[in-house]
C-alpha cells in the first residue's frame, strides 16, 4: 500500500522556527492538558504538534504498522510562509527541503518526499524547486494561489515553465478558507478546504494550462474537492458558452483524466465516483496523516495510480 498524502516536520525545521520565532510570530499554546502544544504561525492556522508530526521513528513505525510500504511525505501547509518576505520563505523552504532529502536517503525504499517553495515569488520558486529536485525530491507541495493570483495567471509562468521542464509532481494542497460565512462549526476545514481545491482545480482545467505544461504532474488533495462530482456541469458549460470552451481542445471531463487525485474522501461511494470519472490509474492512495481528519489506514484503489504518477512501482 502507498500513501501519497502525509505530512512531517523534521527537527531542523522545528529548530529553525524556534530560532526565528520572533520573525514568523510563532507561538506554542497549550489548549488541553491531554494534548500536545498547538503551534501558531503569524496568529493563524494553529495545529497540534502531535508526536507523529515530529518523531521520525514514530511516523515510520505507524506507517509500517498500518501496512503502508511507501510514503510520499510533504511539508505542512501551515509552514508555507507565503505571507512573509521572500528571504524568510526561501530560507524556510531550503531548510525544509534539505531535511526531507536527508530523511528519504535513510530509507529510500520506504520514503520519498516533495518540498516547499516561495510560491509568491515565482522566479525564486522555480530556483528552489530545481534545487529540491536536484537533491532527490519529487517536486513540491503548493497552495492554491497567492492573494488575488490564481495558479493559471501569467504571474506564475516562470514557476510552471520550470516545473514542466523538470517533470515535477506539484501536489496542490489548500489552506483554510477565510470566507467569513464559514467561521463556525469547523466549516473552514469541513467545507472550506475542499472548496479551495475545487476553485483552483476548475480554474486550472478551464484555463487550458495543462496543454501548455503537459509534463507537470498535478496531484489534487482530498479527491479533487467537489470538482469530479460536478464535472457534468462543466461539460454542459463547455457546450453552451465560448468563455468555457475557448481554451480547451476537448470537454472538461477529458481534462479531468489528466490530473491525479488522492483518496482522502472517507466514503466508498465518493471514491467509486472519482474512479469512474478519472480512471483508477489517476487515483493514488492518501491519508492526510497525522492531521485529525485523516483516512487511516489510507485507501489504495490499485498500484496503477502510483505507477502512472511516478513512472515506476514502489514496493
Amino acid at each position: 500500500m502507498h500513501d501519497f498524502h502525509t505530512h512531517f516536520i523534521p527537527n531542523e525545521v522545528l529548530n529553525w522556527i524556534e530560532e526565528n520565532k520572533h520573525i514568523v510570530h510563532a507561538e506554542w499554546i497549550k489548549k488541553d492538558p491531554g494534548k500536545e502544544d498547538f503551534l501558531f504561525i503569524n496568529g493563524k492556522w494553529g495545529f497540534e504538534l502531535k508526536q507523529p508530526f515530529v518523531s521520525y521513528d514514530l511516523y515510520m513505525k505507524e506507517q509500517e504498522d498500518i501496512g503502508v510500504s511507501h510514503s510520499m511525505v510533504s511539508p505542512i501547509p501551515q509552514l508555507f510562509l507565503y505571507d512573509f518576505p521572500v528571504e524568510i520563505t526561501t530560507e524556510m523552504s531550503r531548510v525544509y527541503n534539505h531535511s526531507l532529502s536527508q530523511l528519504t536517503k535513510q530509507t529510500p525504499d520506504k520514503l520519498s518526499a516533495v518540498g516547499t517553495v516561495p510560491l509568491a515569488h515565482p522566479n525564486q520558486a522555480a530556483e528552489v524547486l530545481r534545487e529540491a529536485m536536484n537533491i532527490g525530491l519529487k517536486g513540491a507541495i503548493i497552495g492554491p494561489g497567492i492573494d488575488q493570483h490564481m495558479l493559471s495567471d501569467d504571474f506564475f509562468k516562470p514557476f510552471f515553465e520550470e516545473a514542466n521542464r523538470l517533470k515535477a509532481i506539484l501536489f496542490i494542497h489548500p489552506l483554510l478558507c477565510e470566507d467569513p460565512r464559514l467561521k463556525r462549526r469547523m466549516m473552514p476545514n469541513l467545507v472550506g478546504v475542499p472548496w479551495e481545491t475545487t476553485v483552483c482545480a476548475t480554474d486550472i482545467l478551464l484555463s487550458g494550462m495543462i496543454d501548455q505544461y503537459p509534463d507537470v504532474k498535478i496531484l489534487f488533495a482530498h479527491g479533487g474537492g467537489f470538482l469530479p462530482y460536478q464535472i457534468g456541469r462543466l461539460d454542459k458549460g463547455y457546450e453552451q458558452w465560448k468563455l468555457v470552451s475557448s481554451n480547451l481542445q476537448a470537454p472538461p471531463s477529458e481534462y479531468l483524466k489528466r490530473f491525479w487525485y488522492d483518496t482522502v474522501l472517507w466514503n466508498e461511494n465518493s471514491l467509486d465516483n472519482l474512479v469512474k470519472a478519472v480512471g483508477e490509474d489517476r487515483v493514488v492512495g492518501g491519508s492526510d496523516y497525522p492531521f485529525d481528519l485523516c483516512v487511516w489506514p489510507p485507501k489504495e484503489v490499485s498500484e496503477k495510480g502510483a505507477q502512472s504518477l511516478l513512472g515506476y512501482v514502489m514496493k
